[in-house]
């Protein structure tokens, strides 16, 4: 089954339930007062970190997430009750991003870490919260928010110590089933291992740490060729870049220092960071003679790197290689948790409030006596202001006005007995 990092799917928070219009209506208890409560709010989508699961098939499988609507408020000043939460859960190293925008929502770095993607909308208020000295039984109420709908891009990035790079088949797996418990497929064609191993790795001085066998590069992976970016996207959290090369020369070009390049090439192009990780050249296949030869020219170019010389078939200096990991993470304090936590971003929600002046709005001609009236403001309004009651028309018209619309109208040459279209209603203009 196909290792699935990569997700796209669609989440809604509930809406947030509509207040009542109600008033009492008791025995002995003339002309009671208004008793509408508050509708409930919508419900939640919540992501959850869980280190049990490992890939993002079922987002993939699954396209739409809903979470539950608020209830209508009722008599009695009953507040409705709230929407039930959405929960969803995502493997540990999951990033979250708003697929129309690119935004970064949330990053999932350890088990448990929860995150609100989508915020519900909240419940509107019942008449018995419009009652003032002037108006003493109104019919006002609001409708709730909707909740927030957004088109979700996840993708899953390998949380490992250490992350094997370099050309296919140069010995990547093999060397990962020497020094782990980790078992990969081996063969002897390019492109054996296509979906991230991950190893458990242990020191002679008991440090353990994890290291990911990743899909092999090729020339062009930055652009997108081969794995491209399925591999790239995995080694941007692996702390130390182990760049495995076949000494021997026997895949790609025989010149050893060329192959190296043309990886870190790619390394570069993909991501400036990377080429900031700290880096560990393991000389591998040293059983050969021909490695022997080419890494005596290959630490000649290259005597300001890190360089240990190995064997994945034949066990040799593994416990000096496993060490020398060790060391590195323990001596350079790299990216770790902490690290990861304070660069993560959770949304900062904010619902919408009217406040008297807005900018989106737009008003056209139609007809020799029709307008309509469009813009993303004014549709919050009508979404707010059902105009079901004689008070809410009256409200409705009250934000209309403070909006500038009357002042639009009469400049643009709107007549009285005009139609006036907004979204599914029609009004008269009777200025």
């Amino acid at each position: 089954m196909k290792f699935v990092d990569l997700a796209y799917f669609n989440i809604k928070a509930g809406k947030g339930g509509d207040g009542a219009v109600s008033f009492r209506k008791e025995l002995y208890v003339p002309n009671g007062g208004p008793n509408g409560g508050d509708g409930g709010d919508g419900g939640d989508i919540i992501f959850i970190a869980d280190e049990g699961k490992t890939s993002l098939l079922d987002l993939k499988l699954k396209k739409f997430y809903h979470a539950e609507d608020g209830f209508k408020g009722d008599i009695k000043n009953m507040h409705g009750k709230n929407g039930n939460d959405t929960v969803i859960k995502v493997p540990v190293g999951t990033v979250i991003y708003n697929a129309d925008t690119n935004e970064l929502l949330a990053d999932f770095i350890y088990h448990n870490q929860k995150e609100i993607i989508a915020k519900g909308g909240k419940g509107g208020k019942g008449n018995a919260r419009f009652a003032n000295s002037r108006n003493r039984a109104p019919t006002n109420f609001e409708a709730g928010d909707l909740g927030q709908n957004i088109n979700i891009k996840a993708e899953l990035k390998v949380l490992a110590d250490v992350g094997f790079v370099g050309l296919p088949n140069a010995g990547k797996s093999t060397m990962l089933r020497a020094i782990s418990n980790s078992r990969p497929t081996i063969a002897d064609y390019p492109f054996t291992t296509l979906n991230p191993q991950l190893g458990l790795c242990i020191d002679k001085k008991n440090r353990t740490f994890v290291v990911a066998d990743l899909p092999g590069l090729i020339e062009g992976a930055s652009q997108g060729k081969g794995l491209g970016f399925e591999f790239l996207r995995h080694i941007e959290r692996c702390k130390i870049i182990c760049h495995i090369i076949d000494m021997s020369g026997n895949y790609g070009t025989d010149d050893v220092i060329k192959n190296y390049e043309l990886i870190r090439k790619e390394l570069v192009t993909y991501n400036l960071d990377l080429e900031k990780r700290f880096e560990i050249i393991i000389a591998n296949k040293i059983d050969l003679e021909e490695a022997k030869i080419n890494v005596l020219y290959f630490k000649e170019k290259y005597k300001d790197k890190t360089i240990i010389q190995t064997s994945g078939l034949k066990k040799e200096n593994i416990n000096d290689l496993l060490l020398l990991i060790g060391d590195t993470l323990e001596n350079n304090n790299l990216l770790g948790k902490d690290k990861f936590i304070e660069l993560s971003k959770v949304n900062n929600f904010k619902l919408y409030k009217f406040e008297g002046q807005l900018k989106d709005l737009e008003i056209e001609k139609f007809s020799e006596n029709k307008w309509v009236i469009k813009g993303e403001d004014v549709r919050k309004i009508y979404l707010k202001t059902p105009i079901s009651t004689y008070d809410n028309l009256l409200l409705f018209n009250e934000k209309l006005k403070k909006m500038g619309v009357y002042d639009l109208l009469r400049e643009k040459g709107a007549k009285k007995g005009d139609l006036v279209k907004i979204f599914d209603i029609e009004l008269e203009w009777m200025d």
